[in-house]
């Protein structure tokens, strides 16, 4: 079968892989000169199925509002004449209940941890390497009311069966020896075990090469303008290279999905939430990181790539602008001089932002539209590199006529027509 995936993140590429090593007949379009130079080129390094719950939650409005309050806030909204940012941030609202965050929860849980098990297996069959560490995630907590709110938290991870660990100072040190010298400013940390880091433009870039040379064309510096449509098919790709037509099309453009969506009448509440980073080279490696330590302070994850420290966080509402805000740069250079003084060279540090995908469920939407040859693969927010491979799978096995080994429900676009 002829596919077109539009998009070459690591999400389309993870696509792409998936559906050659299917058997499929394979072509990916993408607007810029290489994969992942967009979100998936310096996100915060982190694959955290234990990690995986939705930004909407109980007590999140009221936190938002301390957060603004902040000199190094964790989020930043620039209020624009945008209808589509005022819905769906009333659409978030909604979902900042018990139950909603529960529900999404469920929904999200799952795809994280297949998509870690089906990342674990590609590195088996092609020995991918990108900086990769499986050392976990440990979530740093200043404050004792803090370390004592995870107690919900605890009970979802119990639930899941996902391992965890509640630490004192002497065991993350033990685990982050680079902490010893900022122990006192923290009164615990959980840790995830089993959650891993890496790079995941590397990684996105080698495995298109690999997938290049199975036989996907990608044809870069090509521009998609939209989608023609006959009935309930979708009959052409219109680019700045020509029409192209498929058996099946994957939508895996991430933050721009609704916008190529709204001329097929198709409406998803996906919209960019902008999050940035620095990346900086270790110059101590004993005041450095050793895998991922979050800041639950200042929502900042600091990780270790190979010698590189990356730095990300930052929520910012800011609609389709890419600017890069000096105030966000301080922020982050003031969480990794915090925890790590000494570990990296700020002065060269690189300083990039992306626009995630988000939706206000925190959920992604992957799977079939009512065009019964489109596919989408997006809205995966903050938790993209998470969830590729896992996403691949699925799309690869729709493509293919087989039952994925996930259930959908709750996946699809179908859950915003109820």
């Amino acid at each position: 079968m002829r596919v077109l995936v539009l998009g070459a993140g690591v999400i389309g590429v993870c696509v792409a892989y998936y559906l050659r090593r299917a058997g499929h007949d394979v072509e990916v379009v993408e607007r810029r000169d290489a994969a992942a130079l967009e979100t998936s080129y310096a996100n915060a390094g982190e694959v955290s199925p234990g990690y995986s719950a939705p930004w909407a939650g109980p007590g999140i409005p009221i936190k938002a509002i301390k957060w603004m309050l902040m000199t190094h806030s964790p989020l930043v909204i620039w209020p624009l004449l945008d209808l589509d940012m005022w819905r769906w941030g009333a659409m978030m609202l909604a979902n900042c209940t018990a139950k909603a965050y529960a529900l999404n929860k469920s929904r999200m849980v799952p795809i994280a941890e297949y998509s870690r098990d089906c990342m674990k297996a590609l590195r088996a069959d092609t020995g991918i390497t990108y900086d990769e560490r499986t050392q976990g995630t440990l979530q740093l907590f200043r404050t004792h009311k803090q370390l004592d709110g995870t107690a919900k938290d605890i009970e979802v991870l119990r639930q899941y069966g996902v391992p965890y660990q509640v630490l004192d100072r002497a065991g993350f040190v033990a685990v982050e020896p680079g902490l010893r010298h900022t122990q006192d400013k923290f009164v615990g940390a959980l840790r995830l075990p089993g959650d891993e880091t890496g790079d995941c433009h590397r990684f996105t870039q080698r495995l298109a090469a690999m997938a290049a040379q199975q036989g996907v064309r990608f044809r870069y510096d090509t521009t998609i303008h939209g989608l023609d449509r006959v009935g309930d098919r979708i009959v052409g790709v219109n680019t700045t290279a020509g029409t192209f037509g498929a058996d099946r099309i994957v939508l895996a453009l991430g933050s721009y999905s609704p916008l190529m969506l709204r001329s097929l009448g198709l409406r998803i509440p996906v919209y960019p939430v902008k999050g940035y980073s620095i990346t900086l080279p270790i110059v101590d490696a004993s005041r450095a990181p050793e895998s991922t330590i979050m800041d639950e302070t200042h929502k900042v994850a600091v990780t270790r790539l190979g010698e590189r420290i990356r730095v990300g966080g930052t929520a910012e509402l800011a609609g389709y602008s890419t600017a890069l805000r000096e105030p966000r740069r301080a922020t982050l250079e003031h969480v990794v001089t915090d925890l790590f003084p000494g570990g990296g060279d700020v002065a060269k540090s690189e300083f990039w932002c992306g626009l995630r995908p988000m939706t206000p469920d925190g959920t992604p939407i992957i799977g079939p539209t009512r065009y019964d040859n489109l596919l989408l693969a997006t809205g995966h927010g903050t938790l993209g590199w998470t969830m590729a491979a896992g996403t691949g799978r699925v799309i690869a096995d729709l493509v293919s006529g087989r039952t994925p080994e996930i259930p959908l429900e709750g996946l699809t676009m179908a859950r915003y027509q109820r």
